[in-house]
């Protein structure tokens, strides 16, 4: 345990856009909200001089936009926390988050929004000239070659998009593409308006083996993976365009569970295989990466999460807190035979002047209570007096067995 300043309602992991959403609405449902984050707030949007595709922005920096969002979860009174998780443990109730400064921290809820980052190739020079011509980025880094011959690598939608983009500034754009002669990786219509390009080329079937130059880009080398023979072409700037890899390294031992990328699956309330864990924006499973998809996702797992911590904070209250015996029934919505135990259990304890509080757990929903008590069946029933457990029911009998033992002391 943390100290009381470390507990929090919820928690998010990251700053993007999905994150400041959620921040928003953790903050104005009156939430104790902290935002953790690693780097510059508004993540990679933050790098993005022009967004003209945001609603009630007709155009706007990324940075401006991401302040806005900022300000904006301030306002409701949310806490900021620069600072790197290291790990977390979302075994239990309580979710427990590792900084890398040393930090122990608590919530009832945790957000996953850290997002994804651009894949490297590990080329010899493509680390070493980061910032001196070797780029990511084409909204954020494709003025400052205004005029110069700029090398792309990749033929996906990013790739032949951002290099059309680059085009606007480039005298010229040479696209490396692994595949023959006229096949890209992109969605037709980009590709019959890179075709249609005139400062855009392409080299086919080939692979950049060595970005060079000392202090600055000055060529790439380049290999033709039919004949095996490598060639060098002169340019000031490349930019790799092969993929992102989502950020979730640090939750890898956490239970949450990923795709084989390391993308995290969710469904409609962005809830993953955890109770009160939710994953939003590029981090998660998704068909649109955009700023405005991103805020949806935040709201919905804001929302969620919300609700889910009304639900654990009245359980707490009516079932641990409870001045009569609670009977803590498990079972499935879905089981005829779960709910006709549930409908007899009701009847028995009315007969009984309602002894008894009875609290229902759907299994399929309350996943971390069931680990908790150690149900694996349903129904199963676990009784509960002030909180503590003070026997188990046997399920496998009629209405006389089950009046029976409650009315044992």
């Amino acid at each position: 345990m943390g100290e009381s300043g470390n507990n929090y309602d919820l928690m998010i992991i990251g700053a993007g856009p999905a994150g400041l959403t959620s921040a928003i609405y953790g903050g104005r449902a009156k939430l104790k909200t902290l935002v953790i984050n690693k780097g510059t707030i508004g993540g990679l949007v933050n790098n993005t001089r022009e967004i003209v595709n945001y609603p009630g922005y007709p155009q706007i920096s990324g940075s401006d936009l991401m302040l806005d969002f900022k300000k904006h979860a301030e306002s409701f009174g949310v806490e900021f926390l620069r600072d790197q998780v290291v790990s977390a443990d979302f075994s239990k109730e309580e979710k427990i988050i590792q900084t890398k400064k040393g930090k122990e921290l608590t919530a009832k809820a945790v957000i996953i929004a850290c997002g994804s980052e651009p894949r490297l190739l590990n080329i010899p020079g493509e680390k070493r000239l980061q910032g001196s011509g070797v780029a990511y980025c084409a909204t954020c880094d494709a003025e400052f070659f205004e005029g110069e011959d700029v090398v792309v690598i990749g033929s996906g939608d990013q790739a032949i998009e951002e290099g059309m983009y680059i085009t606007k500034f480039a005298r010229k754009v040479t696209a490396i593409v692994l595949h023959d002669e006229g096949v890209l990786d992109c969605n037709k219509v980009s590709a019959e308006r890179a075709f249609q390009n005139k400062k855009m080329e392409f080299i086919w079937n080939s692979t950049v083996e060595e970005v060079m130059g000392e202090d600055s880009v000055k060529g790439v080398k380049i290999k033709n993976l039919k004949t095996g023979g490598s060639s060098e072409l002169a340019c000031q700037g490349v930019f790799f365009f092969v993929g992102m890899i989502p950020s979730t390294h640090f939750i890898k031992d956490s239970g949450i569970e990923m795709d084989k990328r390391g993308y995290i699956p969710v469904n409609e309330m962005m809830e993953t295989n955890l109770e009160g864990v939710y994953a939003v924006g590029d981090n998660r499973v998704k068909y649109l990466r955009q700023v405005v998809s991103a805020a949806g996702d935040g709201a919905t797992a804001a929302v969620a999460a919300e609700r889910y911590i009304e639900e654990l904070d009245a359980f707490n209250a009516d079932v641990l807190q409870s001045d009569k015996k609670v009977l803590l029934l498990f079972f499935n919505a879905l089981n005829n035979e779960s709910l006709e135990f549930s409908t007899l259990l009701e009847e028995v304890n009315q007969e009984l002047d309602e002894r008894y509080k009875v609290v229902k757990v759907d299994m399929a929903t309350k996943k971390n209570l069931a680990q908790k008590y150690g149900i694996e069946q349903v129904p199963s029933v676990v009784v509960l007096d002030k909180g503590m457990e003070f026997k188990r029911m046997d399920c496998s009998g009629g209405k006389e067995k089950m009046k029976t033992q409650l009315q044992e002391k």
